[in-house]
């Protein structure tokens, strides 16, 4: 059995999180890739490395003196170094790192040197060798990433080494250009390890103990969640819950490798699953609650607009022309309505207008600003008569007033738009019918 391991920068923070990295990983032999993140922050007023290598970067783009800065995140690393009691030097990389400052290698390779850094370090602790992952993730010229030539070059790399630690975050182009991932993106990493290696399992080791029914800054000590799919996973990554990346299950999805997410400072914890499928009942109706602020609806009225070929096409070409994405678009007989983020649409917004009445001539159009969207993702709820009742029954008995409803074709989620001063009320009701009752 091989497992792939990730540890995020909480986990990586100080020696002394490195030694409880390094004891999990021994105490388990099917371990054997390891992913490491760069040093995250050490208390709440510390600066996380990759911010530091930002601040150092921009300096030496704008041509000032940089060495401070540089000299402060090596003392960070060093700190780790002896705190591990390590013989090692990070002297030569460090003047490397110097030179392309200077030489303005960019932005991306300022930020991939955490990760690079870190690596080097973990692969002297643990005694595994060290795979550059500059050298194995590869981007196109267009600086997307080339997962098949990914898998191949990574594939071949480690198919004969026993154990190794290939660092997060970051690849390159064909040209050694370095390229990373967008932040989180060591997530993306150790799943494209897991699928490269066929793991059996790919742990990904954070400060928490899996995915929560709800966030905790809006419910009390919310229920943890025992497995969730990766559909679901998908729905609640997309509305807020960031416990993982949400494009670190596409490698692994391919592959049927189940994701355990744990908790570096609770080991013992089980933490969460996610899986392909499941024939394991959920404790609940719901797997999972998510949501965002920050959202307008465009209401567009036209009278038999169902009977217009075309209409939908027409308003949506206006949204796309401007640049602006939508998040729903649920209608009726009549009427229609986009929701978008209001940051992206208010400044855009008497243009969007003016372009639907030219090319969709409706009756009217209004706009409501200040709203929220809910997601409540679960697989049981196709099982389960009268679930969106029940979401109603509570927010109006909390007197929320429900902008909008819209339920997919999989039910497997219910999308809800409240006003942005009923949100985390909204969370509390529906959370309290479907899990603090059932308790």
């Amino acid at each position: 059995m091989r497992k792939v391991v990730k540890f995020g920068g909480s986990s990586l923070a100080s020696a002394e999180q490195f030694k409880k990295v390094g004891h999990i990983i021994h105490a388990d032999e099917e371990r054997k890739f390891v992913v490491p993140s760069a040093p995250g922050k050490r208390d709440a007023d510390d600066t996380k490395v990759t911010d530091m290598l930002y601040e150092c970067y921009d300096l030496a783009e704008a041509g000032k003196d940089f060495k401070e800065q540089l000299r402060a995140i090596r003392a960070r690393y060093q700190e780790i170094i002896d705190g591990l009691a390590l013989q090692l030097s990070l002297e030569n990389e460090f003047k490397t790192i110097e030179k392309n400052f200077k030489e303005k290698s960019g932005s991306d390779y300022a930020a991939s040197r955490g990760e690079y850094l870190n690596g080097i370090i973990m692969a002297a602790y643990l005694g595994f060798e060290f795979v550059d992952a500059a050298e194995v993730i590869r981007f196109n010229e267009n600086g997307e990433f080339d997962a098949e030539t990914t898998n191949k070059l990574m594939r071949e790399r480690l198919t004969h080494m026993e154990a190794a630690v290939i660092p997060g975050f970051y690849g390159a182009k064909e040209d050694g250009t370095v390229k990373t991932f967008s932040r989180g993106g060591s997530d993306i990493t150790g799943s494209i390890v897991a699928r490269a290696v066929k793991a059996d399992v790919y742990e990904n080791w954070t400060d928490v103990s899996g995915f929560l029914v709800a966030d905790p800054r809006i419910i009390y000590k919310p229920e943890p969640i025992s497995t969730i799919t990766y559909k679901e996973l998908r729905e609640l990554a997309y509305m807020g819950a960031s416990v993982l990346h949400e494009d670190a299950i596409f490698p692994v999805r391919r592959e049927g490798i189940p994701i355990n997410i744990r908790n570096t400072n609770a080991p013992e914890d089980e933490g969460t699953w996610i899986v392909e499928s499941t024939c394991q009942k959920p404790k609940y109706v719901i797997t999972g609650i998510a949501g965002k602020k920050g959202f307008c609806a465009v209401n567009i009225e036209k009278d038999s607009m169902n009977s217009e070929v075309g209409f939908g096409r027409k308003v949506l070409q206006v949204f796309e022309d401007s640049g602006i994405s939508f998040e729903h678009v649920p209608s009726g007989i009549d009427t229609m309505t986009i929701f978008v983020h209001q940051d992206e649409f208010m400044h855009k917004e008497q243009k969007v207008v003016s372009g639907i009445h030219r090319l969709a001539d409706p009756d009217t159009i209004e706009i409501e600003a200040d709203l929220a969207l809910i997601a409540v993702v679960g697989r049981g709820m196709k099982s389960m008569r009268g679930t969106a009742g029940r979401i109603f029954s509570a927010l109006a008995h909390s007197n929320v007033n429900v902008k909008m409803i819209d339920q997919g074709s999989s039910e497997l989620n219910i999308i809800i738009g409240v006003a942005n001063a009923d949100f985390e009320t909204a969370i509390k009701a529906i959370y309290d019918i479907f899990v603090l009752y059932q308790l």
